[in-house]
């Protein structure tokens, strides 16, 4: 893992090529299924296609039990699209503010597999949601078993 201040970085290899993991992280599906927080409850719209490509997601942060906000909705605006290689996306609220952290995955190819990195970065957040202490949301922890899940859900595919 790497961590700074305001990013995490998890790595797995994973035994799939990267156009079947993207295709995953391109669909909103996918991300509701490969979620280890529990919060992603389900999500609507479109396999996102380039930078600018929406979809939204119905969440429910009791699953981490810290702040009692129940269940919203947030807008995922897709910020890094790069085909096979590359997507990351900024979350914000139903009134399309954005909280500045970013979420994203890397891929890069490996002996038959892939090499995918899981980051998260809160740096572009402003300083009164940083001051709210709330970054991380997710821990390293649960980036890593989100990779898991990911693994499991592709290897199971291409089997």
């Amino acid at each position: 893992m790497d961590a700074t201040d305001e990013r995490l970085e998890v790595q797995r290899t994973i035994d799939a090529d990267p156009a079947t993991i993207f295709r995953l992280l391109c669909d909103p599906q996918g991300h509701v299924a490969i979620d280890s927080s529990g919060m992603l409850m389900s999500a609507e719209g479109e396999p996102v296609s380039g930078v600018g490509g929406t979809f939204v997601v119905h969440m429910d942060r009791e699953s981490l039990n810290d702040y009692p906000l129940g269940k919203y909705d947030v807008l995922v605006t897709i910020t890094k699209f790069d085909p096979n290689r590359e997507v990351a996306w900024n979350v914000g609220g139903e009134n399309g503010r954005l909280i500045g952290h970013v979420y994203g995955y890397l891929l890069e190819p490996v002996d038959g597999a892939t090499l995918v990195t899981s980051y998260y970065d809160w740096s572009g957040a402003s300083q009164n949601w940083k001051d709210a202490a709330i970054f991380p949301v997710i821990s390293a922890s649960a980036l890593r078993a989100t990779l898991g899940i990911l693994a499991r859900t592709v290897e199971l595919a291409v089997d």
